[in-house]
Order: structure tokens, then C-alpha cells, then sequence
């Protein structure tokens, strides 16, 4: 019964984690935010990979999981402390989301529930093909967003971590225990034979 329950609590974190990607991977696209988009991407494989190693019962698979999903808390806390501007992080100088390709931000800049964006005329900063825009009076600011996001993300996979790693222990248990049951047929063990102790003695008759 437990172990049940831990594949379709599984199933429903993995479910939960798609849903999340794949509408962080739209807003994403929108803003031309290309080191996200392939984050997003092997995220969502990996996440498809865990749906699929707990369908069929395959531990490998959740280990493999399981460690993406180490990696993607990582590029979560990144993310957060990138918008956080902690450190020596700038949004205004660093343009790592794009891959230092073009000056776009994140859509939620000019998105954002409640802004009001302006467009700057005849402004002698914009480079060739951009324009300069001021947003007021958002609600909440972009990398609030962004951050909230991202810690939403690190949330998730946290408990798909646990999950996994418990339910690819069941699956491990549950293979030894079978391979212990059927160790005498694997290794060709063959019941001892009863052998006759009766001696045949030739039969001699007068000719």
C-alpha cells in the first residue's frame, strides 16, 4: 500500500513540475530568454523520464531524476540570486538570460500585473532595433516574479527529490527480494537425484 502511495504521489509532483515548466517555458520564449528556454527544455525531459521510470518500475530512471533534479535547484538558486542582484550580479550589466545576444528582459517587465508602460521618443541610448520604455506603477516588480518563479520550482523539486529516492529504494528492495526467491532457479539448481540401491546381477541359465 505505501508503496503505491508513493508512485502516485510521485506522479502527481511530476505532473505538477510539467505543468509549472511548460508555463514557465511560454513566458520565457516571450521574453527571448534563451538560458532559460534550455534549462526549461532538459527540465522537462528529465521530468518526463521520472513519470516514466515510476509508470514502469525502472529505479535507474528515478536516480537519474533524482540528480537532474539536484542540479535544477541549483540553476533555480541562481536564477533567484541573479534577479536579487546578490553579489556582484547585475541585470543592468550581465545579460546571461540571452546569452549576451540582445538587451531583452524578462516579460514580466513590461507585463507585470498593473504596469503602465511608456515609450521614451527620440531617445539617443537606444541601440539599433530597440526602444526605450519607462513601467510605472506595477504591482509587482519583474524580478519579483521571476523570483517567486524560481523559488516555486526549487519547492517542487525538493519534494520530487525525496519522493524519488524513496521510491526508487522500494523498487531496488523489491528487485532483491525477487531475485532472492528466484536465485536457485538462476544459478540452474537442480534437486538431488534418488539413486537405486538395488544391484542387477546377471542371470545365468543351463544350456
Amino acid at each position: 500500500m505505501g508503496k503505491c502511495d508513493g508512485r502516485v504521489t510521485l506522479v502527481a509532483i511530476c505532473s505538477l513540475q510539467l505543468m509549472a515548466a511548460l508555463q514557465r517555458q511560454v513566458f520565457d520564449f516571450l521574453g527571448y530568454q534563451w538560458a532559460p528556454i534550455l534549462a526549461n527544455f532538459l527540465h522537462i525531459m528529465a521530468v518526463i523520464l521520472g513519470i516514466f521510470g515510476t509508470v514502469q518500475f525502472r529505479s535507474r530512471y528515478l536516480v537519474l531524476y533524482a540528480v537532474w533534479l539536484v542540479l535544477w535547484v541549483g540553476w533555480n538558486s541562481f536564477i533567484i540570486c541573479f534577479y536579487l542582484e546578490v553579489g556582484h550580479l547585475s541585470q543592468d550589466r550581465d545579460f546571461l538570460m540571452t546569452f549576451n545576444t540582445s538587451l531583452h528582459r524578462s516579460w514580466w517587465m513590461e507585463h507585470g500585473p498593473g504596469c503602465l508602460v511608456t515609450p521614451v521618443l527620440d531617445s539617443r541610448i537606444a541601440p539599433d532595433d530597440h526602444h526605450v520604455i519607462t513601467v510605472s506603477g506595477c504591482l509587482l516588480d519583474y524580478q519579483y516574479i521571476e523570483v517567486l518563479s524560481a523559488a516555486l520550482q526549487v519547492l517542487l523539486a525538493l519534494f520530487g527529490f525525496v519522493y524519488a529516492c524513496y521510491v526508487s529504494k522500494v523498487f531496488q528492495d523489491d528487485e532483491d527480494s525477487f531475485d532472492f526467491i528466484g536465485g536457485f532457479e538462476s544459478y540452474g539448481y537442480q534437486p538431488p537425484q534418488k539413486t537405486s540401491h538395488l544391484q542387477l546381477q546377471p542371470l545365468y541359465t543351463a544350456g
